[in-house]
């Protein structure tokens, strides 16, 4: 009886810590796969071009419960943390944050002045930019889409799929998009994770 109990707990905190994700002394979700730099948005957005990735801003806060969501059901999700990996640069930034970042234009600001320059209010949001900028632009004027809250997977997944397909060019914006995908995967029998 010992043996089958030790067995469950170690499959109990085995699967637990699966889906931890490290704490920073910021108080945000610091998956290892996130990119690390020094804020400046052209750099980073040059970085990304030169491994064939789009960018991403990820804003969070500390005690965020929806951050909490996104980073342990949806983020740890193999098929989505696959395709972000491989498919985006994400860079996190903390919407009280007072580190320094640099808009494309050339402009210094903290994190939380960039965060309101850029109109993000609540946590989590993820800023998608075009994939070049015209000198002197800045953020706001080169966003081409955003997820403004914690989804689940299937609505998650659809938005990065939809900016790195460019949907954002086309006629079929987003919510037709993942109304549409929602109808594919139906038809496939695949199950909807919305």
């Amino acid at each position: 009886m010992r043996t089958v109990l030790f067995g469950f707990l170690f499959f109990v905190f085995a699967s637990f810590s699966a889906i931890a994700v490290e704490m920073g002394d910021d108080g945000l979700h610091k998956p290892d796969w996130f990119s690390l730099t020094f804020k400046d948005v052209r750099e980073d957005l040059e970085a990304a071009q030169e491994q064939g990735k789009r960018l991403a801003l990820i804003f969070e806060q500390r005690g965020c419960i929806y951050c909490k969501e996104i980073h342990e059901n949806v983020l740890t999700d193999p098929e989505v943390r696959a395709y972000l990996e491989e498919n985006f640069m994400i860079v996190q930034y903390n919407l009280y944050g007072s580190e320094e970042v640099t808009d494309l234009n050339g402009e210094t600001l903290e994190e939380r002045q960039a965060a309101a320059k850029w109109g993000v209010r609540f946590t989590p949001t993820v800023v998608f930019l075009a994939e070049t900028a015209p000198e002197n632009s800045t953020v706001d004027e080169v966003e081409v889409a955003r997820i403004p809250g914690a989804f689940r997977k299937g609505t998650f997944l659809d938005m990065f799929t939809w900016v790195r397909e460019k949907g954002y060019e086309t006629d079929e914006g987003f919510q037709a998009y993942h109304s549409r995908r929602i109808r594919e995967r139906e038809a496939a029998g695949i199950e909807n994770t919305d």
